[in-house]
């Protein structure tokens, strides 16, 4: 199989890495806008490298094709493999608002293809346990689940107003593992940010720190809080509590919390740098993933409806912070 990779940043390289050693995979080919970045990357790998996506696409008969590529190209380059009748996996999000979503879902449905979307906790051991002991009835009747994100250091100035904002850029992985491991859908949300941390985001019409009250289907009550400055380290965990038991995702000695009760001391090991050393395996999964599903040997994990659920979510969120209300799902019903 002959995979094409459109961006070669952080995260893309972290991916081509991963599809070089994928068995299966004969030949990885790269672009980006960068093409000097991708030569190199692809000169490290043993890979090919490619002048554009659509030279990609249309000229090196590619079997499928990963998009890591700026956010704001994602829609675009979605739409154009599904018309070449090529699978997708793609880094969230689709596109950073509603419309933009759907149209790029509307295609690869005429198309038939395959889009897989990157929501990476999905494929972390700890969420997926999460997932059975809801499952299994081991919790009992769920009651609370608190989820939370935090960032060790801001992103760049320049990044923000790209972002599409805390809600859509980062507490969306969230909203996508809640509903992953509870099996519910989430109704009504209310939410409000922070902007009293550094000027740009201020500057950005954006907030540093955030925190969402989401009401499910079935009555569990959920907390959401995300912020992009927190000193201790990068910090991502999931609770839930049930009438039974309560369980805990990413709580271990890395996880950059101090107990301040005298019996617990105050040793702790050095926190994760960051999403990509914390969610490794769990970004090697999911390509892993990726490929068996473009073989026809195992179902898509996460299609592109599972991330437009994920973005109604953050828009509610959204919407809430800035009118300051209560905003029902129903209101972003397609």
């Amino acid at each position: 199989m002959r995979i094409g990779l459109i961006g070669t940043g952080r995260i893309g390289t972290f991916h081509a890495r991963t599809l070089t050693a994928a068995p299966g995979v004969t030949e990885v080919l790269l672009t980006d806008a960068d093409a000097a970045r991708a030569a190199e990357v692809a000169a490290e790998l043993g890979a090919t490298s490619v002048p554009s996506p659509t030279e990609l696409l249309l000229t090196h008969g590619v079997d499928a094709v990963v998009i890591a590529s700026a956010t704001a190209s994602h829609a675009g380059l979605i739409r154009e493999a599904a018309e070449h009748g090529l699978p997708v996996f793609c880094e969230k999000p689709i596109a950073l608002d509603l419309p933009g979503t759907m149209e790029a879902l509307r295609t690869v449905e005429e198309a038939g293809s395959l889009l897989q979307i990157g929501f990476m906790r999905r494929f972390d051991a700890g969420y997926a346990a999460a997932r059975e002991a809801v499952r299994s009835g081991s919790l009992g009747r769920l009651h609370t689940v608190r989820a939370m994100t935090s960032d060790p250091a801001p992103p760049p100035a320049a990044y923000l107003p790209l972002s599409g904002g805390l809600y859509r850029d980062c507490l969306v992985h969230d909203f996508d593992v809640l509903r992953w491991v509870t099996g519910r859908e989430v109704v009504s949300v209310y939410a409000a940010g922070s902007d009293a941390g550094p000027s740009m985001f201020r500057d950005a019409d954006d907030v540093d720190t955030a925190a969402a009250v989401l009401t499910l289907d079935d009555g569990t009550l959920c907390t959401a809080t995300a912020t992009r400055v927190n000193g201790a380290g990068y910090d991502v965990r999931m609770e839930l509590a049930g009438e039974k038991d309560q369980v805990a995702v990413g709580l271990d000695a890395r996880t950059p919390l101090t107990s301040l009760e005298p019996a617990a001391g105050s040793s702790r090991g050095t926190p994760w740098p960051g999403f990509l050393e914390r969610f490794a395996p769990a970004y090697e999964a999911e390509l892993t993933a990726f490929v068996k599903a473009v073989r026809g040997e195992a179902p898509n994990p996460c299609d592109g409806y599972e991330a437009l659920a994920a973005l109604r979510v953050a828009e509610a969120c959204e919407r809430s912070r800035r009118e300051g209300r209560p905003v029902a799902m129903s209101e972003f019903a397609s």
